[in-house]
C-alpha cells in the first residue's frame, strides 16, 4: 500500500512540473500501490497488452481457474483458488482460452526465467538491473518491464513512457508525444517518475468519466 512513501518530497518534485502541479493539487498524496504475487503481476501484465483491463480480467480468469490451487477461505465469497505459481504455467496447455499463441509463448518464457533465476523481484536491484533482464526475455518491452517495477518492486523511478495514455496526458494539446519526448520531459521528475505515471493516469480516468456523463 506504499504507506512509507513521503507526500511532500514527491510533491516538492513533480510539483514544480507545469503538467502535474495542477493534478498534485487536485489529487494530493497519491500512492504507489502495489501487487502481493509478483508473477501473478507480470502475467497480468502480458495479458493486458493491446487489449482492454475487462479482456485482461476474464483472460486471468480462465487461468486462475483452471491452474490456480484451491484453497478454503470461509467468508470471502468467490476467493477460492491461489494464483498459479511458475512451475504451475512453465508448460502449462494454455490453449483455446483466447490468448495469442506470442502471449501463451510470454508467459512460459516469463515462467521459465523465474524458475532459473534469470530474473527475480528482490527490491533490492537498481531498476536498470531489473529492466535489462527483463526486455531480454521474447514478448516484453520497456513498457511492460516497467509497468511490472512499478507494481512488483513498487520502485519510484519505473516510468513505462511508450503508454499511450501517458504520452497522451503530458501534453496540453492532447496530442500523444512521442516516447521520447516524453522520457525527455520526464527527466526532471527523478526520483518520483512512478508517482507521475498515477497522477496521469488518474487524471486521464477522471476525464473518461466526466465525458460519458
Amino acid at each position: 500500500f506504499d504507506l512509507d512513501a513521503d507526500p511532500l518530497a514527491i510533491a516538492q518534485t513533480l510539483g514544480a512540473s507545469p503538467q502535474l502541479a495542477p493534478l498534485i493539487e487536485r489529487y494530493p498524496g497519491l500512492r504507489l500501490p502495489g501487487g502481493w504475487d509478483g508473477f501473478e503481476v507480470a502475467v497480468r501484465a502480458v495479458l493486458g497488452q493491446q487489449v482492454s483491463v475487462a479482456a485482461a480480467r476474464t483472460l486471468a480468469t480462465r487461468i486462475v481457474q483452471r491452474f490456480g490451487t484451491p484453497v478454503e477461505m470461509q467468508g470471502a465469497t468467490g476467493l477460492n483458488r491461489l494464483f498459479p505459481a511458475p512451475e504451475q504455467l512453465a508448460d502449462a496447455n494454455l490453449d483455446q482460452m483466447g490468448i495469442t499463441q506470442a502471449r501463451i509463448n510470454t508467459i512460459r518464457g516469463i515462467a521459465r526465467a523465474l524458475m532459473e533465476g534469470r530474473v527475480a523481484f528482490a527490491v533490492e536491484q537498481p531498476l536498470e538491473t531489473f529492466i535489462s533482464q527483463w526486455v531480454q526475455l521474447p514478448g516484453i518491452g520497456e513498457w511492460t518491464a516497467h509497468y511490472i517495477a512499478m507494481r512488483v518492486l513498487k520502485h519510484p523511478d519505473a516510468f513505462p513512457a511508450a503508454d499511450l495514455i501517458l504520452r497522451r496526458q503530458a501534453n496540453p494539446d492532447g496530442a500523444p508525444l512521442s516516447t521520447r519526448v516524453l522520457q525527455l520531459q520526464a527527466e526532471s521528475w527523478r526520483p518520483w517518475r512512478a508517482y507521475s505515471v498515477m497522477y496521469l493516469w488518474r487524471a486521464a480516468t477522471d476525464s473518461a468519466a466526466a465525458r460519458r456523463v
